[in-house]
């Protein structure tokens, strides 16, 4: 886990405040047993977690796809070219939606604005740091040429964040 207790704090005041804000529907299902704490979401999400990432088109049309999502100090972050759609429309519209739904007992989803950041710079060293865990075990040592080759990351600054949590048993 990367997060720190004021991270993890700082996350938990997220949750909170939207839970309080969802609509009565959302809270009718989302049960205070089926929420999680900022605890364990930073728990359940170490690794890479597929998200299904929402841009929008200059139109308003939503356009949504997977991407590999990092959690790190209480926020998601994904990756993908610079020249991808995805990255086109965060440069002009970088509000965003992602939703990391593994299985029907689990679901974190975040409402927030994109801003991109470079995985070079000394103040991203952490982050990058979590990257090459997560990769290079995976991909082998050459994985972190690639990473220097010129893809794009971005972080997730949420200002929403909901989460459901159902016990296998319960469904």
């Amino acid at each position: 886990m990367h997060e720190t207790a004021d991270d993890v704090a700082t996350l938990q005041a997220l949750l909170d405040r939207s839970f309080e804000q969802a609509g009565e529907h959302f809270r009718r299902i989302t049960t205070d047993e089926r929420r999680l704490t900022a605890a364990q979401v930073c728990e359940r999400l170490q690794g890479m977690t597929l998200l299904v990432l929402a841009t929008s088109t200059r139109d308003g049309r939503p356009l949504n796809g997977p991407v590999d999502g990092v959690f790190y100090r209480g926020h998601f972050y994904f990756g993908s070219a610079p020249d991808s759609v995805r990255f086109r429309h965060i440069a002009r519209r970088p509000w965003v939606s992602a939703t990391h739904l593994p299985a029907e007992e689990l679901a974190v989803t975040v409402h927030g604005t994109a801003v991109v950041i470079d995985v070079g710079d000394p103040i991203e060293a952490g982050f990058r740091t979590a990257l090459l865990d997560v990769y290079v075990p995976r991909y082998g040592e050459q994985w972190e040429q690639f990473l220097d080759s010129g893809v794009q990351y971005a972080r997730i600054d949420a200002q929403r964040m909901f989460t459901f949590h159902m016990p296998p048993e319960e469904t």
